[in-house]
């Protein structure tokens, strides 16, 4: 079983744990946040994730970064091993689909778990008709 570590620019990171637990209430022991401010560097990201992520119960770690290419996902690229999965470009369907299988699947199905979820909530949905 892997636990979720969210790293995001602040306060995006804490603000998807609300959203976890709104509707998974349960889902604290597996999901860690890490709120990233202006300043942090990679290291620096790297080295508060290291902290909260040997706080955890399990070795295995997926990882969900907001952007690739900035100071989040650089940082947790640095994580990035056999143990830990980093996918950026974190959603409310990816967030949800990974706590839903958190406990199911072994790390690499997870990830395909997440990256399904991620690609499945965004929709283009048609325009409300128009008002009378």
């Amino acid at each position: 079983m892997a636990q979720l570590l969210v790293i995001a620019h602040a306060p995006l990171a804490s603000a998807m744990r609300q959203v976890a637990e709104h509707t998974f209430p349960d889902c604290a022991p597996t999901l860690a946040v890490l709120d990233v401010d202006p300043g942090m560097c990679a290291e620096e990201v790297e080295a508060a994730a290291r902290v909260l992520m040997a706080r955890g119960s399990q070795p295995e770690w997926l990882v969900l970064t907001d952007a690739f290419g900035a100071t989040p996902c650089n940082g947790a690229q640095r994580l990035a091993s056999e143990q830990v999965q980093v996918l950026s470009g974190v959603s409310v369907p990816m967030l949800w689909r990974a706590l839903c299988y958190s406990g199911q699947k072994p790390l690499s199905e997870l990830a395909r778990c997440a990256l399904k979820g991620a690609a499945s909530g965004i929709v283009a949905t048609p325009p409300l008709p128009p008002d009378e």
